[in-house]
């Protein structure tokens, strides 16, 4: 039987357009793909292993022709709308008290800064869960075995009674390997606030 329902942020609640994100990156950095070594320094970001500034830092050494604040705007750019019916959910699922509710997102200190410029609920969203893990502040990412593994053992639950919904199939697979249960949720198709209803045999 779920207990614990783990869920990701973007995708889930707030929207993304990350294709979109990427092509405008393409093009205002004059390049055709993310070299490896863009690709390897945005996830020591996103593990909190490099600062903001050691990050900037970075892109304005190789792309000069870019201020900071275009850099910062360019990282952002993928962040969309937070549909309120989603909070409602989410507070709703809260109140009823029958599952500890923990929210377990990739992310990194930019984009969470504008998160909380930019949506006026932050602080009543992140305090309907009971644990909030983002990866630049545990230091860990998924898709890897160890996030998953150091959030069953910080709060003493067990795969196979948690249910992990997430848009990235990487995260899924390696969920599903641990023996979660999951909902490998379509952005665009398919809305978190539909779950009991979209896997209601899981419920049973």
């Amino acid at each position: 039987m779920i207990n614990t329902i783990i869920f990701d942020f973007g995708n889930v609640f707030i929207n993304l357009d990350i294709p979109d994100s990427q092509q405008n990156a393409f093009e205002t950095m004059e390049i055709d793909s993310f070299p490896d070594e863009i690709l390897g320094f945005n996830s020591f970001y996103e593990q909190g292993l490099i600062s903001t500034e050691e990050f900037l830092d970075f892109y304005s050494e190789n792309f000069p022709k870019l201020s900071r604040e275009a850099l910062v705007n360019l990282w952002n750019y993928m962040l969309k709308d937070f549909p309120k019916d989603r909070l409602e959910f989410i507070k709703d699922l809260k109140k009823s008290g029958d599952y500890k509710l923990i929210l377990l997102s990739n992310t990194n200190a930019l984009h969470i800064e504008y998160i909380k410029q930019n949506v006026e609920f932050f602080d009543e969203f992140k305090a309907c869960f009971d644990k909030f893990y983002l990866s630049h502040e545990i230091n860990l990412i998924k898709p890897n075995a160890d996030i998953f593994e150091f959030v069953l053992a910080d709060n003493n639950i067990k795969a196979n009674e948690c249910l992990f919904i997430d848009d990235n199939k990487d995260n899924i697979a390696t969920a599903n390997n641990l023996n979660f249960k999951t909902w490998h949720i379509t952005p665009g198709t398919e809305d978190v606030c539909t779950l009991f209803e979209t896997k209601s045999n899981l419920f049973k």
